[in-house]
């Protein structure tokens, strides 16, 4: 899995906190950022968070590049709908090289690894064979599992970003979408260390887990 930060709003933390001053002052925006200061910005932002006022955060978004994941893992990324999404296509795109994600509970169990690799590899030879005999790759890649490898890119506003990362660094998250998370988070604390500070599991904001099955690491309301 590769993550990397494509572009972004310029001066992000200072963009959100003038963009919240806007609303109480008669200032121009421009003035306001302008006049922003990287330790003003932080104070307000934190005043925001307390506060629950979290429209301005909108105002900053952040586009990965993101390569080899999973379709398994794009399919739950996708459900984040309040993002853009530009994936490489299996219809366009033909799997001519096979590459996929082995779960590390099946890497552990060689008995298991060994038939893995022999029906991927079954399912890509007969999703070749289906190419060369003029199936329509739209066609032939109703064969390809999950586990396929895939690209896309990732456009997410700050506070779609910190709600994303509040489910998805969740312990009890399904493990290769924490990891995605993990290198996102990475990529943000780059340029945005005050918003990338955000980017963690919900309970450690609220102080208690609020989920049905909990793993254990803080108690629950009940």
């Amino acid at each position: 899995m590769e993550v990397r930060l494509i572009a972004y709003t310029p001066q992000p933390e200072l963009t959100i906190a003038a963009a919240a001053r806007l609303s109480t002052t008669n200032s121009k925006a421009t003035e306001l950022l302008d006049r922003m200061t990287p330790e003003r910005a932080n104070a307000l932002i934190d005043r925001l968070l307390t506060s629950g006022h979290l429209s301005p955060f909108e105002h900053a978004s952040f586009t990965f590049g993101i390569d080899g994941i999973s379709r398994a893992t794009s399919h739950q990324l996708v459900r984040h709908r309040l993002a853009s999404y530009t994936q490489q296509s299996q219809r366009y795109v033909s799997v001519k090289q096979l590459s996929y994600v082995t779960p590390r509970s099946i890497e552990e169990r060689p008995e298991l690894l060994d038939r893995y690799r022999q029906a991927m590899a079954a399912n890509h030879g007969l999703y070749r064979e289906m190419l060369q005999a003029g199936i329509p790759a739209e066609d032939a890649r109703y064969l390809l599992p999950n586990a396929v490898e895939t690209r896309l890119v990732m456009t997410m506003n700050a506070r779609e970003l910190m709600h994303a990362a509040s489910v998805r660094l969740c312990l009890r998250a399904q493990w290769e979408i924490v990891h995605l998370f993990e290198q996102i988070k990475i990529e943000v604390d780059k340029v945005a260390p005050r918003i990338g500070a955000e980017l963690k599991p919900k309970c450690f904001m609220q102080g208690y887990c609020d989920e049905a099955e909990t793993c254990g690491l803080l108690p629950t309301l009940n």
